[in-house]
């Protein structure tokens, strides 16, 4: 069944290659999360008056051709478990010919706001959700490896246009930040990004980089070295499609 909503690839959300940029893929699957919890009556006021926040935990993303600007596409995500704390969720994006662009997985933790701490998700909101059958593809862990021997590269100060509505940095200006990284020329067909720890206001941000083997590796980490948020870049093979 899932949530779908319907979309045309603006060019303000495109790159130098007028094509959606990665951080706009994640930008949309973000965006259809949100339509979805706000159109079945489990959006950003209605937690908010339980003292309850969805947070997401890692993203598992899978690209297959980036979209034209102008190009119609149509987005969609489902539910597919709640695990305690916990839920998932997977995403499509497809052309409006049925054709599959970019596909996903999700982890979100479910906190108390006051607290910070997770609780468990309560049945009448899991049950506004209901759950699609998983999506399938090839899960990897959503635990990214730390880029132990990477290069340290200068400090990034976070300022108001990295923060959302939660007050700490989007999880979506982690990735488009983290991939200021990325080597020229390098096509990315798999991203998997970690979130560890939230930042906010007046944090800095240090980043560890490591490249390798068709793999890039960006760690935003505090002045201690711990991170906020890693990110693996996967390199587009020339024998993938």
């Amino acid at each position: 069944m899932g949530y779908v909503f319907p979309g045309r690839v603006r060019f303000s959300e495109t790159g130098a290659d007028e094509k959606l940029t990665l951080w706009g893929i994640l930008n949309y699957f973000q965006d259809c999360a949100t339509f979805h919890s706000e159109d079945i009556g489990a959006g950003f006021h209605f937690l908010a008056a339980r003292d309850r926040v969805w947070v997401l935990s890692s993203w598992q993303i899978c690209v297959d051709r980036y979209p034209d600007v102008c190009e119609n596409i149509e987005v969609a995500t489902y539910p597919y478990e709640f695990k305690g704390f916990l839920g998932m969720r997977n995403f499509t994006m497809k052309t409006r010919n049925g054709e599959l662009l970019a596909w996903a997985n999700s982890v979100w933790s479910f906190l108390e706001v006051s607290t910070g701490r997770p609780v468990r998700v309560a049945e009448d909101i899991r049950g506004r959700y209901g759950l699609d059958e998983k999506l399938d593809m090839d899960y990897a862990s959503r635990k990214v490896p730390m880029p132990r021997e990477g290069k340290a590269c200068a400090s990034v100060a976070v300022c108001r246009e990295h923060l959302d509505g939660n007050g700490h940095v989007n999880n979506g200006k982690y990735v488009q930040l983290a991939s200021e990284y990325l080597p020229e020329g390098f096509a990315v067909s798999r991203l998997r990004a970690e979130y560890k720890r939230q930042a906010r206001m007046g944090d800095v941000l240090y980043p560890l980089v490591e490249q390798g083997d068709g793999v890039c590796r960006v760690a935003l980490c505090d002045a201690e070295g711990k991170p906020f948020e890693i990110t693996e870049f996967m390199q587009k093979r020339g024998s993938e499609r």
